[in-house]
Formats: structure tokens, sequence, C-alpha cells
């Protein structure tokens, strides 16, 4: 009999629960919808939030201190890691990039370093490739211990070459010296301009390479899944390392968008002169030519042909190929983007606002040419 009173409580707790949630349910379903968007809330200028975030006090300084100099006893583990053939991968909470920087300064003296910077939005790899290849070529012709199978006497311009190509070359380099490698730091391999398939191939392509060694970070919880087997444990043959820093992403956060803040319009002008500024008169010069016609006609693009045209009257460029070095200058910095036509061809965008534009032009284009007219 007590069994069976059991089995009738619980019988009852479990038709009362189920009673509770579909009331719930029901009562949820009829109560009045809230009217509040997110695009009500009254978010702060970006400069602002950035600005109050550099305030906060650090905490627990003293034991981040004691943790950071703890891995510093790991720095011979991990350069003899390297100099077997392996890629060390760090992971766990925090900005790894000081970390790595101070190992690489201190224990990795007698090698060449490249650094790349996965946490900026575009990278170009087949310029960090080509720099690869030089340093590579520079320090083995100088030691003199380098012998390359199957390379013309008369050796091609790196910048000229593909990536297969180049990525031969670094892979077929042969020296007496077994100690020998450049090493190439990347922080954030798993950041947003590293993130598609055909990068991180060339990426496990590189690291696979005979006289190359990779040191690397991840933050994201998934990036292993950029990796099959093979070049997980075959090219970057990685050592993994657990190295939670606890340490502020400050270097990397100043390139990502903060959600609670909208872009300052004056932030995009000063950036966008900035760049500007960085480049050629000539490039600045085109760049011109494409602004006055989006201000002259905010609707449209320009198609790539009428700016070639409208270059070619001002003697800006000699050549289509002139024209998409600037082009890719100006896609590489986000100056400049490609937008469909209604008729179906591609048109140049500069993806900033009529008034944001006119004081980039007013700011840094007019003073260009008022600074060559002194001249």
């Amino acid at each position: 009999m007590d069994v069976n009173d059991n089995w009738e409580e619980d019988d009852d707790e479990e038709f009362e629960f189920s009673r509770n949630y579909f009331l719930a349910k029901e009562l949820a379903s009829s109560a009045k919808k809230s009217k509040h968007k997110l695009t009500d809330i009254d978010v702060v200028d970006e400069q602002e939030l950035r600005e109050a975030v550099s305030k906060i006090e650090p905490k627990h300084e003293n034991e981040i201190t004691l943790l950071l100099d703890s891995y510093k006893t790991l720095y011979p583990e991990w350069r003899f890691a390297l100099r077997s053939g392996f890629g060390l991968l760090m992971y766990g909470f925090g900005s790894k990039k000081a970390l790595i920087e101070d190992f690489a300064s201190t224990s990795l003296t007698k090698y060449s370093v490249v650094v790349i910077n996965g946490y900026l939005q575009a990278i170009n790899l087949k310029q960090v490739i080509i720099a690869l290849a030089e340093v590579l070529w520079d320090q083995t012709k100088t030691k003199r211990r380098v012998s390359y199978r199957d390379l013309p006497k008369s050796q091609q311009p790196f910048n000229s070459q593909s990536m297969e190509d180049l990525l031969i070359f670094l892979d077929q380099a042969e020296t007496e010296d077994h100690d020998f490698f450049v090493c190439v730091v990347i922080h954030n391999i798993d950041g947003p301009g590293l993130r598609d398939s055909e990068t991180q191939q060339y990426l496990a392509r590189l690291a696979a390479c005979a006289r190359i060694r990779v040191v690397a970070s991840i933050d994201h919880v998934n990036a292993p899944l950029f990796w099959d087997k093979n070049m997980a444990h075959t090219q970057f043959n990685w050592c993994w390392y657990h190295v939670p820093t606890f340490a502020p992403y400050k270097v990397e956060g100043m390139f990502y968008p903060l959600i609670l803040a909208h872009g300052s319009a004056n932030q995009t002008v000063k950036t966008a002169t900035i760049v500007l500024l960085s480049l050629t008169r000539n490039a600045q010069s085109v760049f011109k030519v494409l602004a006055e016609h989006q201000l002259s006609h905010p609707d449209e693009g320009m198609p790539i042909n009428d700016l070639y045209s409208a270059c070619q009257e001002r003697f800006l460029v000699s050549s289509q190929v002139t024209l998409n070095s600037h082009l890719t200058e100006f896609k590489d910095h986000e100056l400049v983007k490609i937008k469909k036509h209604s008729d179906g061809q591609d048109c140049l965008h500069i993806p900033l606002t009529a008034e944001a534009l006119q004081k980039v032009v007013d700011k840094s284009l007019n003073q260009s040419t008022h600074d060559d007219e002194n001249e």
C-alpha cells in the first residue's frame, strides 16, 4: 500500500508540474509585448567608452605577476620544442601578446622573427610570405650555408612570384646548420583576417616548411575546428600550452567595434585621414577623383572603367595595372568597397557618409594639393 501511495504522489506532482508549465506558457503568450527596441538604447560615443574602459583599475596585479614569472621558467622548454620541429600554440583566458613577444625577444635572439597580427580585420598574407622569403634569403645568403634545389640562377623578384612558388622556395632551403630557422609569431591565428579556410591552409603549408617555426595564440573556443588531423598534427605539429594571463585585450580590442557604443563620425574621419596621408600623393589624387564622383552622385557607385578614364585624363595613371595597385591598397585599408550597380556591373563605393567624406576631402586631400602648390 505504501508503494502505491508513493506512485500516486509522484503522478500528482508530475501532473501539477505539467499543468503549471502550460499555464505559464499561456499567460506569457497573452501578456502584452514590450515595445522597447535595442535601437532605443542611448549608447555612448565609442571614444568616450574606450576612455572610460582605459581608466578601470587592474586587480590582482601581484598574483598575475607571479603567474607570468612562472611561465618564464617554460621558455627553455618552448625553445627546445621549436628546435625539435614543433609549433607552439598558446591558449587560455587573457591576452597572450605580451607573453609571446617577451619569449621571442629574450629566448629567440639568435633567430629571425616575423610577426603577424591576426587580430587585424584584413591581412595581406602574400606580403607576409614575401617578407619571410626575403628574410630567409638574406639570412642564408649572408651565412653562405644554403643551397636551393631546382632554382634558376637568376632568381625572380619575390613580389612577382605566385604563392605556390614562394612556398616551394621556403620549403626547399637546405642548410648545414640544423638549428637554423625563421620564427613566425601569429597573434590570434583565429582572428578575423585569418579565419577563412584558404588562409589556414596556406598557414599550415607555411608551418610545414623545413626552416619555418610557428608560435601562435588562440582565443576563440572553436578555433581548433579550423584544422583537420593532418594540419594540426603534421603540418602545424602543435605543442599546446595552457597559459592564461588574465591580461586585458587592450591592443586586440582596439580593432573591434564596441557593442555599447556607436562609431563617432569624427573618429571615422580622423582614421580615414591618417590612412590617406600615409599613401603616395598619386594614390591620394586617385581617391579624390572617386570621392568627388561619390559626392556628386551619392546614390551611385563609380564603375572601375569610368575611374580609369577620369584618372587617365588627369595623367594620374598610365595603365590599368597602376590603377589596380591603388585600388588594392584602398581595399586593404577598407577605404573602398565593391558593390553591384543596378545594371549588374561592379562599382567602387567609399563607405563613409557624405558629410564625413567631405571632411576627409577637405582635411587631407585638399591639404595635400595645397602643400604641392607651395612646394
